[in-house]
């Protein structure tokens, strides 16, 4: 049985490849808690052993955690992919934008290679990536197995996964103030550990270990938040989102709903990051036992101690 997505919930691919190609020049600009959770995944970098070949930076994005793992390890081939070529163009000048059916006989070059493909289709040969780096990505697909098998699939036997997703309380205060406006769906849903967990196993990843920070942010009114949302690309891209124009009435039931959260600081806007990890099975590995059986995955007790900021 498939891990399913939020209930109910689906995502407008091209509406969300349309949002984040728009935002790729003004991306880095807005990215404050997106620059502070890669700082973050990259450190718990140091907890493995690694010297891999190849490193996959899935939902690269303007390729700054791509630069990252290039002076991390430089002896690796990095492949920054991402399903919006305005994100990869706005990146440093590094070698030119493949699309991913161009992959066949690509040069090596120097820093690393940008790729426009979508994470649940990868244009990469089987067992050919050492590690995969994905740094709030997996919030963006609502079928998160599709990405685990595509994933199982690229990494080689022991190959390692680290990556961040907003987990389901992301926006929460801004989803609860829409409600009270009215019944459409403005505010994307997440999925949360357990799916995660089910989808990464079902995919044949091992051993994988998740934990949850929790960051508060204040902006000064509910426009600032929803004008930095735009500059992230963080659209709603919901599949059944209302097509038309939101009316004043209705938006100004949201902000009054809103601002009865006000504090002395400002608004606040929970953002919920889920970290996470898991290995691709390796042949030494079968039969031991010791990895976690379908349907299951391991959380540290220390981690259920969710961590605010």
């Amino acid at each position: 049985m498939n891990a399913p997505g939020p209930i109910g919930f689906s995502l407008d691919r091209r509406a969300l490849t349309r949002s984040f190609d728009r935002a790729g020049a003004g991306y880095d600009g807005a990215a404050r808690l997106q620059q502070q959770v890669r700082s973050e995944l990259l450190e718990r970098l140091q907890y493995f052993a690694l010297e891999p070949q190849c490193i996959l930076d899935l939902g690269a994005g303007t390729c700054q955690a791509s630069i990252a793992l290039r002076r991390r390890y430089p002896r690796a081939r990095i492949i920054a992919l991402d399903i919006a070529p305005g994100m990869l163009k706005a990146a440093p000048s590094t070698g030119g934008l493949l699309q991913g059916w161009q992959l066949a006989g690509w040069p090596r070059r120097r820093h690393f290679q940008r790729i426009c493909a979508d994470a649940c289709l990868l244009p990469l040969a089987s067992g050919s990536v050492e590690l995969i780096f994905s740094n709030l990505m997996l919030q963006w697909c609502d079928r998160p197995e599709v990405v685990f098998r595509e994933l199982a699939r690229v990494l080689k036997p022991g190959g390692v996964l680290v990556f961040s997703s907003f987990g389901p309380d992301t926006l929460r205060e801004l989803r609860t103030a829409w409600q009270r406006a009215d019944s459409g769906i403005h505010v994307s849903e997440f999925p949360d550990m357990p799916q995660l967990g089910e989808a990464m196993t079902q995919a044949g990843l091992i051993e994988p270990v998740m934990d949850i920070e929790q960051h508060r942010l204040l902006y000064p009114d509910v426009h600032a938040l929803m004008r930095e949302l735009k500059r992230l690309g963080a659209r709603n891209a919901a599949s059944q989102r209302a097509r038309g124009l939101t009316g004043r009435e209705r938006l100004q039931r949201m902000v009054a709903g809103y601002e009865t959260l006000r504090t002395s600081a400002g608004l606040p806007a929970t953002f919920e990051v889920i970290f996470g990890a898991a290995f691709a099975s390796a042949a030494d590995l079968h039969g031991r036992g010791d990895a976690s059986p379908p349907g299951e995955y391991a959380v540290p007790l220390a981690a259920l101690k969710r961590r605010g900021r």
